[in-house]
């Protein structure tokens, strides 16, 4: 039973019962310059009542994205999601499970996660996938000490064309420990393969591409394989899964650890997350895989079930061989992402890239006949492009926000040197009239 000290009475009573006679006793070993000498600045208290109307109040000041139309991107997207995925996830035995601690209760959860790597395996056309990572951002990072971790190198190489917070996540990862980070200047908006050739070396652990880019452009991840591999360095890759609908997957091209981020699939932008990273391998480098992995079995009595396979994780037996000091897998958004990767299909998917695809050159298209606006670089892009502006982006994301229009990206916030650029995300929800509605706005007086 709590005990809740009202009246001095009852402080007293309390500080007693752990062995001192005033509060100022118990704190003694905090330094006096650290202590407030006032009152707590505190307002009177609320009924139950009163409290929830303050903070309805406080959240009626926010805008969420499905109540305006959403042209924002830069790693989180705001893609349909079809009514049955919350309606699955949101069933008690999967809404209330964390980890499969104790496999042999856990087959429904691990059932769950086994077909999610089988389904990021045929997305990517990678041989290995495990059950998730954080997110996009440390699954890479990940990507970058296993690549160090399975060649023994002390380097690694990575674009500036990838996203800069999943750049930012890499330096904080590799810097504690040592390791160099050394980043690939761009040409035209895509990684200068020329630059790539020229910088990497027999201590070159892993080069890491985005594909598509932060800038939403097309790499040329064909022509960076030979040129990564000749040296001997695993090459790595970040996808948008989306756009594996229509892309060739990473599978193909010889990526060695391909990541993501997951949110696309079925998974809301709650406000920046939670979300899932994805992470896919050439088998042969199972074992200094991070994370979990699940795999399928029989009983002795010939029954299939599922089981944590080949996990050297810190919380386990072989915990001083840990690959990895991840401790979770994002289970609840990796499930979301089975859910709506089953339910969409193979050509769902491939429909919802050719939208995204056909409707962000809409866009531009539409964007580059308003005088003064222009792509900021001419090459091939899936569903996001930069473009440049006669005016400061900023100004424009104000304008068009109060036609609850999200705009984009003003792209002056991050590490390009770039002042006059809006990235703009377009996806499969974006209708016609929208689009429309977007330029039109542009080109206003």
């Amino acid at each position: 039973m709590s005990f809740i000290p009202n009246t001095d009475d009852d402080r007293k009573q309390m500080l007693a019962a752990i062995g001192v006679e005033t509060f100022e006793e118990l704190i003694k070993n905090i330094p006096d310059d650290y202590r407030l000498k006032r009152e707590l600045n505190l307002p009177p208290p609320l009924t139950e009542f009163e409290l929830k109307n303050g903070l309805n109040q406080i959240a009626a000041k926010n805008a969420e994205a499905s109540d305006a139309v959403c042209f924002l991107g830069g790693g989180a997207y705001d893609h349909f999601i079809p009514a049955a995925v919350g309606h699955i996830i949101s069933r008690s035995e999967f809404y209330t499970s964390y980890t499969p601690y104790q496999a042999e209760v856990s087959q429904g959860t691990l059932q769950a996660i086994y077909e999610f790597q089988t389904l990021i395996c045929e997305l990517s056309g990678m041989e290995v996938a495990n059950a998730s990572m954080y997110d996009g951002g440390s699954a890479l990072a990940e990507a970058a000490l296993m690549a160090i971790n399975e060649t023994k190198r002390s380097e690694i190489l990575v674009s500036r064309a990838v996203n800069p917070h999943y750049r930012q996540i890499i330096k904080t990862y590799l810097h504690g420990q040592g390791y160099a980070l050394k980043e690939i200047p761009l040409d035209d908006g895509v990684t200068s393969l020329d630059a790539l050739t020229s910088m990497i070396s027999d201590q070159t652990a892993g080069v890491i591409l985005q594909h598509p880019n932060f800038f939403g452009l097309l790499e040329n991840v064909f022509e960076a394989e030979s040129i990564i591999h000749k040296h001997g360095a695993l090459y790595i890759t970040s996808n948008d899964p989306i756009s594996l609908g229509l892309l060739v997957p990473p599978g193909e091209y010889g990526v060695d650890i391909m990541t993501g981020e997951g949110q696309s699939l079925g998974n809301a932008l709650n406000f920046g997350g939670p979300y899932l990273g994805l992470f896919a391998i050439k088998k042969e480098y199972i074992r200094k895989m991070p994370g979990r992995l699940v795999g399928a079995t029989v009983d002795r009595h010939n029954r299939r079930g599922f089981v944590l396979a080949m996990q050297t994780r810190e919380q386990h037996i072989r915990r001083e061989k840990a690959t990895s000091n991840i401790c979770t897998n994002q289970a609840l958004c990796a499930l979301a992402a089975t859910v709506y990767l089953t339910l969409m299909g193979q050509q769902g998917i491939k429909r919802v890239a050719e939208l995204c695809l056909q409707s962000s050159h809409k866009l531009a298209q539409k964007i580059q006949s308003v005088e003064g606006f222009e792509l900021a670089f001419k090459r091939p892009f899936f569903k996001e492009f930069p473009i440049k502006c006669p005016v400061p982006p900023a100004s424009i994301i104000k304008k068009l926000q109060a036609k609850n229009i999200l705009a984009g990206i003003d792209l002056s916030q991050f590490d390009y040197g770039i002042n006059d650029v809006l990235l703009i995300a377009v996806t499969e929800k974006r209708t016609t009239k929208e689009l429309e509605a977007y330029s039109g706005a542009l080109a206003e007086k």
